[in-house]
């Protein structure tokens, strides 16, 4: 690991960014220097113009991950290198915005009765009754259900901060349903051992196989819902 990398993680870790973030923001940095196989110590605005031009025209980069190298960018020269000449070269670009794809009940019952896996079944359901995303599904904590107030404690979701979700009737439910089969302890969906949380690449790539043959599930993904 390079003494440019090693700092770079310690001011990502300053400031509170998450351990996913910290990496997702490294890989960006290590493809944009990969690209021009130099150090970015030694590249300057125009090396990061013609990355982006490589990721818009060649690379076809959807906007998230063209946003996500932006903003590991910004972050490198700014704070780890303090070149604000640089940061004044990364423009944005400006996200499409489409209508989501509406899901009709029935479509919903199909696409959850696909799930063969009880605690897959109970995590997809949760994922779509509440919107939470994936990682925050699979954090939750089973003291974190409040069925007197009817919500949902998230701990440490998007920016380290902690939220409140609706808990439906119809959704806890199926959760006090879910826990009597699995009796949970600490985390509501425990991973291979019950001290550990449910891996999130664990879930998604468990159900790759469901993802990629039910049509109505690439349409549930399309629009939006995770």
């Amino acid at each position: 690991m390079t003494k440019l990398r090693v700092r770079y993680l310690e001011d990502l870790r300053l400031r509170n960014y998450s351990t996913k973030t910290q990496k997702i923001y490294c890989d960006c940095v290590s493809h944009f220097a990969r690209f021009f196989k130099q150090s970015p110590e030694v590249l300057g605005p125009e090396h990061i113009r013609e990355y982006q031009l490589y990721l818009i025209n060649e690379k076809k980069s959807s906007w998230s991950y063209f946003n996500q190298t932006i903003c590991a960018l910004r972050f490198l020269y700014r704070e780890t290198l303090g070149r604000d000449w640089v940061v004044n070269h990364l423009p944005f670009p400006r996200k499409q915005k489409k209508l989501p794809v509406v899901l009709s009940k029935d479509e919903v019952s199909q696409l959850l009765g696909a799930v063969g896996d009880p605690k897959y079944k109970a995590v997809l359901s949760m994922i779509y009754a509440t919107g939470l995303r994936v990682s925050e599904a699979a954090h939750l904590q089973v003291a974190g259900l409040d069925s007197h107030r009817m919500l949902i404690r998230v701990r440490e979701a998007k920016g380290n901060k902690d939220r409140y979700v609706v808990l439906s009737p119809a959704l806890l439910e199926m959760l006090r349903e879910y826990w009597k089969k699995y009796r949970p302890t600490l985390w509501l969906f425990p991973g291979a051992t019950p001290d550990k949380p449910i891996l999130a690449d664990s879930l998604e790539s468990d159900t790759s196989d469901f993802w990629r043959t039910d049509i109505f599930a690439r349409r549930w993904l399309a629009a939006g819902s995770f």
